[in-house]
């Protein structure tokens, strides 16, 4: 079992996380098996050629999924829960690009133990997605217990 610590305190406005992936052919044929999300456009070559894009596309799902894992291993960190995200799809994100995902923490709810962020995709410095997250952090008790404050 893995044991956090209970960082609350630590977390400030303005503090932010980033991480880097490249979309290749098989993430986008295992997210595509995972999410039950077959549309051509992502995974048939010849019909997304003949699509508005000219060649396929990435799930927006998958590029944004990178925000999940900047809360579970950055910030917040372990133990976190995702209350609700917002997104906005502005641009596509194509096989081989180069995703950058960023989280900047606009707003602490100390009472309620939420924590507020901006989220952003971005691919060779172009804003591809646009969003907001809201997160909460569960308070670590003795004996590796959360306490139960969701809602």
């Amino acid at each position: 079992m893995i044991d956090t610590e209970d960082n609350f305190d630590t977390l400030e406005i303005g503090m932010t996380a980033s991480y880097s992936q490249t979309i290749t052919d098989a993430d986008i044929k295992s997210f595509a098996e995972i999410s039950g999300d077959n549309n051509p456009v992502h995974i048939d070559d010849e019909f997304a050629a003949d699509s508005q894009f000219g060649r396929r596309i990435a799930h927006g799902l998958l590029s944004s999924s990178f925000f999940s894992a900047l809360f579970g291993t950055k910030i917040p960190g372990p133990g976190c829960v995702y209350v609700s995200q917002s997104l906005k799809f502005l641009r596509p994100i194509y096989l081989d690009d180069t995703v950058n995902a960023s989280v900047t923490i606009k707003r602490i709810d100390k009472q309620k133990r939420r924590i507020f962020f901006n989220t952003v995709c971005t691919v060779k410095d172009k804003i591809m997605i646009l969003g907001k997250a809201e997160l909460y952090l569960p308070k670590k008790l003795t004996g590796g217990k959360k306490q139960d404050n969701y809602n």
